[in-house]
Protein backbone atom coordinates (compact mmCIF):
# COMPACT_ATOMS: atom_id res chain seq x y z
CA UNK A 1 0.00 0.00 0.00
CA UNK A 2 2.90 2.66 0.84
CA UNK A 3 4.22 1.83 -2.58
CA UNK A 4 0.80 2.89 -4.03
CA UNK A 5 0.85 5.76 -2.29
CA UNK A 6 4.29 6.89 -2.88
CA UNK A 7 3.15 6.30 -6.69
CA UNK A 8 0.23 8.07 -6.51
CA UNK A 9 2.09 11.20 -4.57
CA UNK A 10 4.64 11.22 -7.91
CA UNK A 11 2.16 10.78 -9.99
CA UNK A 12 -0.30 13.74 -8.67
CA UNK A 13 3.58 15.47 -8.76
CA UNK A 14 4.55 15.75 -12.21
CA UNK A 15 0.88 16.48 -13.68
CA UNK A 16 0.68 19.52 -11.69
CA UNK A 17 4.10 20.58 -12.38
CA UNK A 18 3.31 19.92 -16.53
CA UNK A 19 0.04 21.65 -16.06
CA UNK A 20 1.25 24.57 -14.16
CA UNK A 21 4.23 25.66 -16.40
CA UNK A 22 6.96 23.48 -14.84
CA UNK A 23 9.31 20.53 -15.83
CA UNK A 24 7.74 17.56 -13.94
CA UNK A 25 10.43 14.94 -12.36
CA UNK A 26 9.86 13.02 -15.97
CA UNK A 27 7.25 12.81 -18.49
CA UNK A 28 3.75 11.52 -17.49
CA UNK A 29 2.39 9.13 -19.44
CA UNK A 30 -1.67 8.56 -21.00
CA UNK A 31 -2.55 5.48 -21.99
CA UNK A 32 -6.23 4.76 -22.99
CA UNK A 33 -8.15 1.57 -23.91
CA UNK A 34 -11.69 1.72 -24.44
CA UNK A 35 -14.29 -0.59 -23.32
CA UNK A 36 -13.96 -2.87 -26.55
CA UNK A 37 -10.35 -3.47 -26.54
CA UNK A 38 -10.50 -4.36 -22.65
CA UNK A 39 -13.42 -6.77 -23.65
CA UNK A 40 -11.73 -8.24 -26.35
CA UNK A 41 -8.59 -8.51 -23.60
CA UNK A 42 -10.79 -10.66 -20.93
CA UNK A 43 -11.99 -12.73 -23.69
CA UNK A 44 -15.90 -11.16 -23.43
CA UNK A 45 -18.35 -11.46 -26.07
CA UNK A 46 -18.19 -8.03 -27.08
CA UNK A 47 -21.78 -7.15 -27.38
CA UNK A 48 -22.73 -8.82 -23.97
CA UNK A 49 -20.12 -6.36 -22.30
CA UNK A 50 -21.49 -3.50 -23.98
CA UNK A 51 -24.57 -4.12 -22.33
CA UNK A 52 -23.43 -4.60 -19.24
CA UNK A 53 -20.34 -2.71 -18.72
CA UNK A 54 -19.74 -4.28 -15.14
CA UNK A 55 -18.49 -7.67 -16.58
CA UNK A 56 -14.71 -5.83 -17.89
CA UNK A 57 -14.05 -5.06 -14.05
CA UNK A 58 -11.62 -7.97 -14.15
CA UNK A 59 -9.73 -7.80 -17.26
CA UNK A 60 -9.32 -3.93 -16.69
CA UNK A 61 -7.61 -4.81 -13.59
CA UNK A 62 -5.48 -7.03 -15.71
CA UNK A 63 -4.89 -5.16 -18.01
CA UNK A 64 -3.39 -2.18 -15.10
CA UNK A 65 -1.21 -5.29 -14.02
CA UNK A 66 0.92 -6.11 -16.77
CA UNK A 67 0.78 -2.23 -18.56
CA UNK A 68 1.95 1.01 -16.92
CA UNK A 69 0.24 3.99 -17.52
CA UNK A 70 0.20 7.41 -15.02
CA UNK A 71 -3.30 7.62 -15.72
CA UNK A 72 -5.98 4.67 -15.83
CA UNK A 73 -5.63 2.57 -19.02
CA UNK A 74 -9.51 1.76 -18.91
CA UNK A 75 -11.10 4.54 -20.23
CA UNK A 76 -14.67 2.98 -20.69
CA UNK A 77 -16.68 4.32 -23.95
CA UNK A 78 -18.98 7.04 -24.69
CA UNK A 79 -21.26 5.00 -26.99
CA UNK A 80 -23.24 2.40 -25.50
CA UNK A 81 -26.08 0.33 -27.30
CA UNK A 82 -28.76 1.12 -24.50
CA UNK A 83 -29.44 4.32 -25.21
CA UNK A 84 -28.79 4.66 -29.28
CA UNK A 85 -31.08 1.22 -29.43
CA UNK A 86 -33.71 2.39 -27.31
CA UNK A 87 -33.59 5.29 -28.91
CA UNK A 88 -33.74 4.39 -32.97
CA UNK A 89 -30.81 5.52 -33.46
CA UNK A 90 -30.03 6.53 -37.19
CA UNK A 91 -26.53 8.24 -36.40
CA UNK A 92 -24.77 5.31 -34.11
CA UNK A 93 -26.33 1.86 -34.83
CA UNK A 94 -24.73 -1.58 -33.73
CA UNK A 95 -22.69 -3.40 -36.12
CA UNK A 96 -22.81 -7.10 -37.26
CA UNK A 97 -19.61 -7.23 -35.15
CA UNK A 98 -20.31 -5.92 -32.02
CA UNK A 99 -18.76 -2.40 -32.24
CA UNK A 100 -20.91 0.69 -32.93
CA UNK A 101 -20.79 2.61 -36.50
CA UNK A 102 -21.13 5.59 -37.59
CA UNK A 103 -22.92 6.23 -40.55
CA UNK A 104 -23.31 9.46 -42.91
CA UNK A 105 -26.19 10.94 -41.92
CA UNK A 106 -27.80 14.00 -42.26
CA UNK A 107 -30.05 15.52 -39.48
CA UNK A 108 -30.75 18.84 -41.02
CA UNK A 109 -31.80 20.02 -44.09
CA UNK A 110 -30.82 22.87 -46.31
CA UNK A 111 -34.29 24.23 -45.32
CA UNK A 112 -34.07 24.12 -41.73
CA UNK A 113 -31.40 26.73 -41.93
CA UNK A 114 -32.83 29.53 -40.94
CA UNK A 115 -34.71 28.42 -38.41
CA UNK A 116 -31.43 27.04 -36.75
CA UNK A 117 -30.15 30.72 -37.19
CA UNK A 118 -33.22 32.03 -35.70
CA UNK A 119 -33.72 29.23 -33.04
CA UNK A 120 -30.97 26.91 -32.94
CA UNK A 121 -32.23 24.99 -29.76
CA UNK A 122 -35.63 24.97 -30.70
CA UNK A 123 -34.37 23.47 -34.04
CA UNK A 124 -31.93 20.87 -33.37
CA UNK A 125 -35.16 19.23 -30.58
CA UNK A 126 -37.82 19.66 -33.22
CA UNK A 127 -36.27 19.14 -36.56
CA UNK A 128 -32.80 17.09 -35.94
CA UNK A 129 -33.06 15.07 -32.85
CA UNK A 130 -36.68 13.41 -34.18
CA UNK A 131 -34.81 12.86 -37.71
CA UNK A 132 -31.76 10.79 -36.03
CA UNK A 133 -33.55 9.10 -33.18
CA UNK A 134 -36.75 7.77 -34.55
CA UNK A 135 -38.15 7.06 -31.60
CA UNK A 136 -38.36 10.50 -30.72
CA UNK A 137 -41.57 11.20 -32.79
CA UNK A 138 -43.07 14.60 -32.31
CA UNK A 139 -46.70 13.00 -33.04
CA UNK A 140 -46.18 9.98 -30.37
CA UNK A 141 -45.61 12.14 -27.27
CA UNK A 142 -46.41 9.35 -24.74
CA UNK A 143 -44.12 6.82 -26.55
CA UNK A 144 -41.59 9.31 -26.80
CA UNK A 145 -41.52 10.53 -23.40
CA UNK A 146 -41.14 7.02 -21.92
CA UNK A 147 -38.23 5.85 -24.71
CA UNK A 148 -36.48 9.17 -23.70
CA UNK A 149 -36.81 8.29 -19.98
CA UNK A 150 -35.81 5.06 -20.72
CA UNK A 151 -32.29 6.37 -22.53
CA UNK A 152 -31.50 8.80 -19.85
CA UNK A 153 -31.58 6.17 -17.67
CA UNK A 154 -29.25 3.84 -19.72
CA UNK A 155 -27.54 6.26 -20.33
CA UNK A 156 -26.56 7.17 -16.52
CA UNK A 157 -26.36 3.08 -15.48
CA UNK A 158 -23.66 2.82 -18.19
CA UNK A 159 -21.76 5.62 -17.91
CA UNK A 160 -22.61 5.09 -14.46
CA UNK A 161 -21.05 1.63 -14.01
CA UNK A 162 -17.65 2.50 -15.97
CA UNK A 163 -17.20 5.59 -14.25
CA UNK A 164 -17.36 3.51 -10.80
CA UNK A 165 -14.59 1.11 -12.35
CA UNK A 166 -12.04 3.39 -13.21
CA UNK A 167 -12.37 5.32 -9.82
CA UNK A 168 -11.64 1.94 -8.12
CA UNK A 169 -8.83 1.36 -10.27
CA UNK A 170 -7.62 4.52 -9.70
CA UNK A 171 -7.90 3.75 -5.92
CA UNK A 172 -6.01 0.39 -6.38
CA UNK A 173 -3.25 1.34 -8.72
CA UNK A 174 -2.88 4.74 -7.74
CA UNK A 175 -2.92 6.66 -10.73
CA UNK A 176 -3.50 10.35 -11.26
CA UNK A 177 -7.16 11.44 -12.11
CA UNK A 178 -8.49 14.61 -12.67
CA UNK A 179 -10.36 16.50 -10.21
CA UNK A 180 -14.02 15.53 -10.51
CA UNK A 181 -16.50 17.49 -12.49
CA UNK A 182 -13.85 19.15 -13.61
CA UNK A 183 -13.32 18.61 -17.22
CA UNK A 184 -16.48 18.71 -19.78
CA UNK A 185 -16.88 17.49 -23.55
CA UNK A 186 -17.61 19.18 -26.68
CA UNK A 187 -17.54 20.35 -30.07
CA UNK A 188 -16.24 23.27 -32.34
CA UNK A 189 -19.50 25.15 -33.61
CA UNK A 190 -18.37 24.17 -37.40
CA UNK A 191 -18.03 20.20 -36.15
CA UNK A 192 -21.23 20.26 -34.66
CA UNK A 193 -23.01 21.75 -37.50
CA UNK A 194 -21.11 19.61 -39.96
CA UNK A 195 -21.26 16.07 -38.31
CA UNK A 196 -24.62 14.83 -37.12
CA UNK A 197 -26.47 18.50 -38.89
CA UNK A 198 -24.94 18.77 -42.30
CA UNK A 199 -22.93 15.58 -42.69
CA UNK A 200 -19.91 15.48 -44.67
CA UNK A 201 -20.77 15.90 -48.16
CA UNK A 202 -23.77 18.06 -47.29
CA UNK A 203 -21.56 20.74 -45.49
CA UNK A 204 -19.23 20.55 -48.16
CA UNK A 205 -21.61 22.01 -50.43
CA UNK A 206 -23.12 24.28 -48.03
CA UNK A 207 -19.24 25.80 -47.91
CA UNK A 208 -19.24 26.33 -51.58
CA UNK A 209 -22.92 27.29 -52.23
CA UNK A 210 -24.38 29.26 -48.84
CA UNK A 211 -21.09 29.81 -46.58
CA UNK A 212 -22.87 33.36 -45.76
CA UNK A 213 -25.69 30.95 -43.53
CA UNK A 214 -22.72 28.75 -42.61
CA UNK A 215 -21.21 31.40 -40.46
CA UNK A 216 -24.40 32.39 -39.15
CA UNK A 217 -25.54 28.59 -38.32
CA UNK A 218 -21.63 28.77 -36.44
CA UNK A 219 -23.00 31.63 -34.24
CA UNK A 220 -26.18 30.72 -33.69
CA UNK A 221 -24.83 27.04 -32.60
CA UNK A 222 -22.12 29.11 -30.63
CA UNK A 223 -24.22 29.41 -26.93
CA UNK A 224 -24.90 25.73 -27.17
CA UNK A 225 -21.62 23.70 -27.56
CA UNK A 226 -20.14 26.21 -25.48
CA UNK A 227 -22.50 24.84 -22.38
CA UNK A 228 -22.11 21.54 -23.60
CA UNK A 229 -18.77 21.68 -23.09
CA UNK A 230 -18.52 23.67 -19.31
CA UNK A 231 -17.63 21.78 -16.27
CA UNK A 232 -19.16 22.11 -13.73
CA UNK A 233 -15.91 23.11 -11.23
CA UNK A 234 -12.79 25.28 -12.43
CA UNK A 235 -9.43 23.39 -11.82
CA UNK A 236 -6.15 24.35 -13.71
CA UNK A 237 -5.43 20.50 -13.96
CA UNK A 238 -8.43 19.67 -15.83
CA UNK A 239 -9.97 20.34 -19.54
CA UNK A 240 -12.63 20.38 -22.02
CA UNK A 241 -12.19 17.85 -24.77
CA UNK A 242 -12.71 19.23 -28.09
CA UNK A 243 -12.67 16.70 -31.32
CA UNK A 244 -11.74 18.75 -34.21
CA UNK A 245 -12.91 16.94 -37.21
CA UNK A 246 -13.25 19.28 -40.38
CA UNK A 247 -10.53 21.84 -40.11
CA UNK A 248 -7.71 19.07 -42.42
CA UNK A 249 -10.43 18.39 -45.47
CA UNK A 250 -11.26 22.49 -45.84
CA UNK A 251 -9.05 24.64 -47.98
CA UNK A 252 -7.51 27.34 -45.65
CA UNK A 253 -9.45 30.67 -47.07
CA UNK A 254 -12.62 28.71 -45.39
CA UNK A 255 -11.12 27.16 -42.69
CA UNK A 256 -10.23 31.00 -41.57
CA UNK A 257 -13.67 32.50 -42.16
CA UNK A 258 -15.99 29.42 -41.34
CA UNK A 259 -13.89 27.55 -38.75
CA UNK A 260 -11.39 29.77 -36.96
CA UNK A 261 -13.53 32.66 -35.60
CA UNK A 262 -16.19 30.86 -33.61
CA UNK A 263 -13.96 27.52 -32.35
CA UNK A 264 -11.05 30.82 -31.38
CA UNK A 265 -13.57 32.91 -29.53
CA UNK A 266 -14.73 29.36 -27.77
CA UNK A 267 -11.67 28.46 -26.64
CA UNK A 268 -10.58 32.49 -25.49
CA UNK A 269 -14.13 32.36 -23.32
CA UNK A 270 -13.42 28.93 -21.62
CA UNK A 271 -9.30 30.22 -21.05
CA UNK A 272 -11.19 33.80 -19.79
CA UNK A 273 -12.45 32.11 -16.86
CA UNK A 274 -9.61 29.21 -15.92
CA UNK A 275 -10.65 26.52 -17.73
CA UNK A 276 -8.13 25.26 -20.28
CA UNK A 277 -8.40 22.82 -23.47
CA UNK A 278 -7.45 19.48 -24.89
CA UNK A 279 -7.64 19.39 -28.74
CA UNK A 280 -7.68 16.02 -30.77
CA UNK A 281 -5.96 17.87 -33.52
CA UNK A 282 -7.28 14.90 -35.92
CA UNK A 283 -4.99 14.01 -38.91
CA UNK A 284 -1.99 16.29 -40.17
CA UNK A 285 -2.39 19.88 -39.01
CA UNK A 286 1.24 21.00 -40.09
CA UNK A 287 -0.57 23.51 -42.35
CA UNK A 288 -2.54 25.13 -39.29
CA UNK A 289 0.24 25.42 -36.97
CA UNK A 290 0.45 29.12 -36.76
CA UNK A 291 -3.73 29.33 -36.12
CA UNK A 292 -2.92 26.79 -33.36
CA UNK A 293 -0.01 28.97 -31.90
CA UNK A 294 -2.73 31.88 -31.07
CA UNK A 295 -4.53 30.27 -28.77
CA UNK A 296 -3.88 30.43 -24.99
CA UNK A 297 -1.25 29.37 -22.95
CA UNK A 298 -1.31 25.67 -22.17
CA UNK A 299 -4.26 24.47 -24.59
CA UNK A 300 -3.28 20.71 -24.37
CA UNK A 301 -2.42 19.70 -27.82
CA UNK A 302 -3.12 15.89 -29.10
CA UNK A 303 -1.70 15.28 -32.90
CA UNK A 304 -2.79 12.20 -34.79
CA UNK A 305 -0.43 12.67 -37.47
CA UNK A 306 2.15 15.37 -38.01
CA UNK A 307 6.12 16.57 -37.98
CA UNK A 308 7.25 16.47 -34.54
CA UNK A 309 10.29 18.78 -34.97
CA UNK A 310 8.15 21.43 -36.93
CA UNK A 311 5.48 21.10 -33.88
CA UNK A 312 7.86 21.10 -31.06
CA UNK A 313 9.19 24.12 -32.94
CA UNK A 314 6.41 26.22 -33.36
CA UNK A 315 4.47 25.54 -30.37
CA UNK A 316 6.15 23.96 -27.40
CA UNK A 317 7.07 26.80 -25.55
CA UNK A 318 3.43 27.92 -25.81
CA UNK A 319 1.39 24.65 -25.36
CA UNK A 320 1.52 21.35 -24.03
CA UNK A 321 1.70 18.53 -26.66
CA UNK A 322 0.73 14.90 -26.74
CA UNK A 323 0.05 12.33 -29.39
CA UNK A 324 2.24 11.16 -32.45
CA UNK A 325 3.44 7.90 -31.49
CA UNK A 326 2.27 5.86 -34.51
CA UNK A 327 0.07 3.41 -33.44
CA UNK A 328 0.74 0.98 -36.37
CA UNK A 329 4.09 0.45 -35.47
CA UNK A 330 3.22 -1.29 -32.70
CA UNK A 331 1.38 -4.01 -34.42
CA UNK A 332 3.92 -4.41 -37.05
CA UNK A 333 7.28 -3.51 -35.99
CA UNK A 334 9.71 -5.13 -33.53
CA UNK A 335 10.00 -4.35 -29.69
CA UNK A 336 13.49 -2.97 -30.75
CA UNK A 337 11.75 -0.93 -33.28
CA UNK A 338 9.32 0.46 -31.42
CA UNK A 339 11.75 1.64 -28.29
CA UNK A 340 13.70 3.38 -31.25
CA UNK A 341 10.77 5.51 -31.84
CA UNK A 342 10.22 6.22 -28.33
CA UNK A 343 13.47 7.54 -27.77
CA UNK A 344 12.87 9.59 -31.05
CA UNK A 345 10.00 11.32 -29.65
CA UNK A 346 11.31 11.59 -26.28
CA UNK A 347 14.35 13.45 -27.59
CA UNK A 348 12.72 15.65 -29.92
CA UNK A 349 9.65 16.42 -27.58
CA UNK A 350 10.57 16.21 -24.13
CA UNK A 351 12.74 18.86 -23.96
CA UNK A 352 12.00 21.76 -21.88
CA UNK A 353 8.58 19.92 -21.22
CA UNK A 354 5.10 21.21 -21.73
CA UNK A 355 4.70 17.11 -22.87
CA UNK A 356 3.29 13.73 -22.11
CA UNK A 357 3.06 10.95 -23.97
CA UNK A 358 0.43 9.12 -25.78
CA UNK A 359 0.08 7.50 -28.82
CA UNK A 360 -1.45 9.22 -31.50
CA UNK A 361 -4.57 7.51 -31.26
CA UNK A 362 -6.18 4.72 -29.07
CA UNK A 363 -6.54 1.29 -30.26
CA UNK A 364 -10.00 -0.18 -30.48
CA UNK A 365 -9.27 -4.12 -31.21
CA UNK A 366 -6.76 -6.18 -29.50
CA UNK A 367 -5.43 -7.01 -33.05
CA UNK A 368 -4.52 -3.40 -33.43
CA UNK A 369 -1.18 -3.59 -31.45
CA UNK A 370 1.09 -6.34 -29.84
CA UNK A 371 0.51 -5.91 -26.27
CA UNK A 372 3.74 -6.39 -24.79
CA UNK A 373 5.15 -3.70 -27.76
CA UNK A 374 2.94 -1.74 -25.80
CA UNK A 375 4.51 -2.45 -22.15
CA UNK A 376 7.82 -2.50 -23.54
CA UNK A 377 7.57 1.14 -24.95
CA UNK A 378 5.38 2.89 -21.88
CA UNK A 379 8.14 0.96 -19.36
CA UNK A 380 11.10 2.57 -21.77
CA UNK A 381 9.49 6.05 -21.25
CA UNK A 382 8.95 5.91 -17.51
CA UNK A 383 12.47 4.86 -17.03
CA UNK A 384 14.59 7.02 -19.63
CA UNK A 385 12.00 10.18 -19.73
CA UNK A 386 13.67 12.10 -16.57
CA UNK A 387 14.37 15.47 -16.72
CA UNK A 388 17.62 16.59 -15.26
CA UNK A 389 16.19 19.95 -14.65
CA UNK A 390 13.05 19.29 -12.95
CA UNK A 391 10.85 22.45 -11.47
CA UNK A 392 12.45 25.02 -13.77
CA UNK A 393 9.94 26.96 -15.82
CA UNK A 394 8.84 25.14 -18.88
CA UNK A 395 7.65 28.12 -20.91
CA UNK A 396 5.05 30.68 -20.77
CA UNK A 397 2.41 31.07 -18.07
CA UNK A 398 -1.18 30.77 -18.39
CA UNK A 399 -2.92 34.03 -17.46
CA UNK A 400 -6.67 33.89 -17.32
CA UNK A 401 -6.43 37.73 -17.46
CA UNK A 402 -5.04 37.64 -20.72
CA UNK A 403 -8.11 35.88 -22.67
CA UNK A 404 -11.22 38.71 -22.17
CA UNK A 405 -14.18 37.71 -24.13
CA UNK A 406 -16.85 40.36 -24.91
CA UNK A 407 -20.47 39.04 -23.60
CA UNK A 408 -21.80 41.03 -26.13
CA UNK A 409 -19.93 39.31 -29.33
CA UNK A 410 -22.50 36.38 -28.70
CA UNK A 411 -25.69 35.15 -28.72
CA UNK A 412 -27.17 33.52 -25.45
CA UNK A 413 -28.87 30.42 -25.23
CA UNK A 414 -32.77 31.13 -25.36
CA UNK A 415 -35.33 28.85 -25.94
CA UNK A 416 -39.06 27.83 -24.53
CA UNK A 417 -36.95 24.11 -24.26
CA UNK A 418 -34.54 25.32 -21.51
CA UNK A 419 -35.51 27.04 -18.69
CA UNK A 420 -33.75 28.81 -15.71
CA UNK A 421 -34.52 28.79 -12.03
CA UNK A 422 -35.58 32.45 -12.29
CA UNK A 423 -38.01 31.85 -15.17
CA UNK A 424 -39.60 28.26 -13.25
CA UNK A 425 -39.78 30.75 -9.99
CA UNK A 426 -41.49 33.67 -12.04
CA UNK A 427 -44.09 30.86 -12.99
CA UNK A 428 -44.61 29.22 -9.96
CA UNK A 429 -43.62 32.05 -7.60
CA UNK A 430 -44.97 29.81 -4.06
CA UNK A 431 -42.05 27.28 -4.80
CA UNK A 432 -39.19 27.45 -1.88
CA UNK A 433 -35.98 28.69 -3.18
CA UNK A 434 -34.69 25.19 -1.80
CA UNK A 435 -35.62 23.56 -4.90
CA UNK A 436 -33.21 25.59 -6.87
CA UNK A 437 -29.94 23.86 -7.04
CA UNK A 438 -31.68 20.58 -7.73
CA UNK A 439 -34.31 22.04 -10.50
CA UNK A 440 -31.71 23.91 -11.81
CA UNK A 441 -29.69 20.60 -12.14
CA UNK A 442 -32.10 18.61 -13.72
CA UNK A 443 -32.86 21.29 -16.61
CA UNK A 444 -28.48 20.73 -16.70
CA UNK A 445 -28.56 17.48 -16.89
CA UNK A 446 -31.79 17.05 -20.09
CA UNK A 447 -29.38 20.07 -21.69
CA UNK A 448 -26.32 17.96 -21.55
CA UNK A 449 -28.43 14.59 -22.54
CA UNK A 450 -29.86 16.06 -25.40
CA UNK A 451 -26.81 17.74 -26.80
CA UNK A 452 -24.69 14.84 -26.23
CA UNK A 453 -26.78 12.75 -28.58
CA UNK A 454 -25.58 15.35 -31.28
CA UNK A 455 -22.25 15.30 -30.78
Amino acid sequence: MSDVKALKEERISIHEDLFNNRIPKRVPITIGLPLEFIAQYGGLDLLTAQWDPALVEEAADKICQVLYSDTCPFTGSLRYPSYYQVLESQSFVMGSNGFIQHPEVVGMLPEDYDYLIEKPYDCLLERVLPRQYKALKLDEPFKMAISFAKSLLGYNNDMGQAGAIIARLVEKYGYYAAPRQAGGFTEAPFDFLADQLRGFRGISMDIRRIPEKVAEACEALYPIVLKKGMPATIDNNAAVFIPLHMPTFMREKDFEKLYWPTFKRMVDEYASMGIHCQLFCEDNWDRYLDYLYELPVDTRLMFEYGDPKLIKEKLGKKHIITGLYPLTILKTNTKEQCLDKAKEMLDILAPGGKFYFRTDKSPLTITDIKLENLCAVTEYVRDHGVYANAGETAGLAFNKEDYKVDPSASRKLDSKYYRTWEQFKAEHPEISELGASKLQGFEEMIFQYLIFLLL
